[in-house]
């Protein structure tokens, strides 16, 4: 148990229907004290499962949608013993829209974040829900809003806009890019292993439930899949990823509703939508004698294959390729997929080295570095929660 006069910062990554919350010691370094995640909000009683010093614990939470158990989470954080001695708490924000790195949230932050909650409802929302029941539990306890788009407010102009009318631009529909909290982190990894490649030319491969591709050249982001919304890119778990946007027009003449459309691209689709059978990758692996299965799997790959091949151009070749994400850092079949037919970028991997999940799984022949580097939003979090706690922005913002 954490003595309870340890100063911490409490991390919070609120999605649609989940929940991670990570304690973190306050040190030069933030040390995992607690983590916990609740999952599946609103399609069974919710219940947090709790992991402290190995020792896992479940505690039933007095919700069944996802207000309810906000609410219950909130108590249940405000009874701990340690909960009177966090100093600050982050949140992963999807959408920031221009914002270029992590700040104090004020009511200013929250009136523009409400702005735009249309932009992204399937997060946004939710993440502004739970900031405003903390603020309900202590209003005096700084929260500090983590921004996934920061790591990509550096592409430029020709990777960013849409072709359609400018006003729509100037509203603010861009290509905006998001898991940026998780690549920075792959970023930083990259740093500690070779700094020297860390400023080359980089492919990174967040592929999770959610999936999506980045383009980095000299430490900065020149390009990514997603887009105006996660919704965008390549194929994902239940998101359709990029699709003809007459599709869109067409089912609405159809009769379809916007609600029910979010819906579809965003739950009913992808991996899913292909398979009929799961979105889970695991389990589609295992459904060998299933020809849609089968399908769905040669498309998450191939349009991989695709952007790396792309990407690859607009780099202007490529030095290192860095998989992460629950597919990319436990799947070696979908790796070896991927990364078939490479051989013209000089890309091979290790067949011994890429089964046993090694950190540096390309070959000695290969020039391109290929790592499997396992990501951690929950500490990139409370990272930059600790630099912005230590700012002159966190000491003016306390004193009013």
């Amino acid at each position: 148990m954490m003595p309870e006069n340890t100063s911490s910062i409490l991390t919070i990554n609120a999605g649609s229907s989940s929940i991670k919350i990570a304690l973190y010691a306050m040190d030069e370094q933030p040390v995992l004290k607690l983590s916990g995640k609740i999952e599946k909000i609103g399609a069974k009683p919710s219940e947090l499962f709790i992991k402290e010093n190995d020792i896992k614990n479940n505690i039933s939470l007095n919700g069944n949608d996802f207000r309810s158990t906000t609410v219950s989470l909130t108590e249940w954080l405000k009874q701990q013993p340690w909960f009177k001695n966090i100093q600050a708490i982050g949140h992963r924000i999807v959408h920031g829209m221009h914002h270029t790195k992590s700040e104090i949230i004020t009511k200013d932050l929250l009136d523009e974040l409400s702005k735009i909650a249309d932009y992204d409802p399937e997060h946004l929302p939710a993440e502004i829900e739970i900031i405003q029941l903390i603020k309900k539990i202590n209003p005096k306890l700084r929260q500090v809003a983590c921004f996934d788009t920061s790591f990509h407010t550096t592409i430029p102009a020709v990777a960013k806009i849409f072709a359609i009318p400018k006003q729509y631009f100037d509203e603010g529909i861009q290509r905006y890019g998001f898991h940026g909290i998780s690549y920075s982190y792959l970023m930083k990894e990259l740093q500690k292993i070779n700094e020297a490649e860390s400023k080359g030319r980089i492919i990174l491969a967040h592929l999770g439930n959610g999936a999506s591709i980045a383009a980095v050249k000299d430490g900065k982001c020149i390009d990514t899949s997603m887009g105006f919304t996660p919704a965008g890119g390549i194929v994902m778990s239940s998101r359709s990823g990029d699709i003809d946007p007459g599709i869109a027009w067409y089912l609405m003449q159809k009769g379809i509703e916007t609600k029910a459309f979010n819906h579809l691209i965003n739950h009913q689709s992808g991996l899913l939508g292909i398979s009929g059978v799961s979105s889970d990758m695991q389990q589609l692996l295992e459904q060998k004698d299933n020809e849609d299965a089968v399908l769905a799997i040669d498309i998450f790959c191939y349009q991989i294959k695709k952007y790396i091949g792309a990407y690859t151009a607009v780099l202007g070749g490529l030095d290192v390729l860095i998989f992460s994400g629950g597919i990319g850092e436990n799947a070696p079949e979908i790796r070896k997929r991927i990364c078939k037919d490479l051989d013209f970028l000089h890309a091979e991997l290790d067949e011994e080295k890429n089964n046993r999940n090694d950190q540096l799984i390309s070959s000695a022949n290969s020039t391109v570095k290929i790592y499997v580097i396992p990501t951690n939003e929950e500490l990139m979090i409370a990272k930059e929660t600790l630099a912005v706690y230590k700012s002159k922005q966190f000491i003016h913002q306390k004193n009013k």
